[in-house]
């Protein structure tokens, strides 16, 4: 499900001036992550007007109003106001003009203003609002920030995933979710995974409870957000089953329409799980590097088979 945006929290996460605009004003929401330049519109083409957009002007919308006479620049600026237009953004500091102010404040639309410039600024509004207004999925599992790397702890209840991050903390990584991660899609590559408030920085440890990792470990054992990279599946140890001994066995689960790696280690009594998920993180961005240990062993598994063959 999508968040709701106030255009207050635009100001307040985005350090934004606000030129013009009362309380009720800045409790206008958005509802698109799209960003409109109205270029077109200053010159009275609305066929395709975005209304519901947030409405940004940089250099060249500023300068072209300004070369209008006042009433023709008063009823453009007039036309740009609907009802669901959440706010107007002015870039690199520059000054709104009175028309649009006026036009604004008959229709209690805020202004906006900014010290950066235009394309910077239009990245940082889209970036945040596509975060907050992306449609959420959660997931059951334990979300870790190890090595930098987003690692997704998944299993069956009871096999450990709370402690195996509590022990990952011990060992200077940083706790994202326990328990319930909400996920959201980036893009179409990237998944960003993040707690629910209502369990935010908290973790729960059979036996003990519910404990806070920030009070007990520091704010750096923490962290509000994190890509989730990779999947690491922990199941009970059977004597029966064959388990990946090589590392070839790539498998990989969809979550949120994006794929992620996964790796399944097994559980049994003696194996230091989380020491096994450092290394598998470690072993994870080797080969995103270029280096893999598993075909390095075949390579030289292939070598010698093919030396012993030729002293035959």
């Amino acid at each position: 499900m999508s968040e709701i945006v106030k255009v207050k929290e635009l100001v307040d996460n985005l350090s934004l001036e606000v030129v013009t605009g009362n309380a009720a004003s800045l409790e206008r929401i958005v509802t698109n992550s799209d960003i409109s330049r109205p270029g077109l519109e200053l010159t009275g083409y609305f066929s395709y007007y975005s209304h519901d957009r947030l409405q940004l002007f940089g250099n060249k919308e500023i300068t072209f109003a300004e070369r209008m006479i006042p009433e023709e620049r008063l009823m453009v600026m007039r036309r740009l106001c609907t009802d669901d237009t959440p706010a107007f953004i002015i870039s690199r500091d520059l000054t709104a003009s009175k028309e649009m102010i006026q036009a604004a404040d008959e229709h209690n639309i805020p202004v906006l203003k900014s010290k950066i410039g235009t394309s910077r600024l239009l990245g940082e509004i889209a970036s945040f609002l596509s975060g907050r207004l992306a449609a959420r999925t959660s997931v059951h599992g334990v979300l870790v920030d190890v090595y930098g790397l987003g690692v997704l702890i998944q299993g069956d209840s009871g096999i450990g995933k709370s402690e195996t991050a509590l022990e990952l903390v011990k060992r200077g990584h940083r706790l994202i979710a326990d328990d319930r991660v909400d996920v959201y899609q980036q893009d179409e590559l990237n998944l960003i995974g993040e707690p629910p408030g209502i369990l935010q920085h908290l973790i729960e440890i059979r036996g003990i409870g519910i404990i806070d990792v920030m009070d007990l470990f520091g704010a750096s054992a923490v962290r509000g957000e994190m890509p989730v990279q990779l999947v690491v599946y922990l199941e009970n140890w059977s004597k029966d089953k064959t388990y990946d001994r090589l590392g070839s066995d790539n498998t990989e689960v969809e979550i949120a329409d994006v794929k992620v790696p996964r790796i399944k280690i097994p559980v049994k009594t003696g194996r230091n799980v989380a020491i096994i998920i450092e290394v598998a993180a470690m072993n994870f961005r080797a080969k995103n590097m270029g280096y893999d240990a598993t075909k390095t062993f075949e390579d030289r598994l292939s070598r010698l088979i093919d030396e012993n063959s030729g002293e035959k």
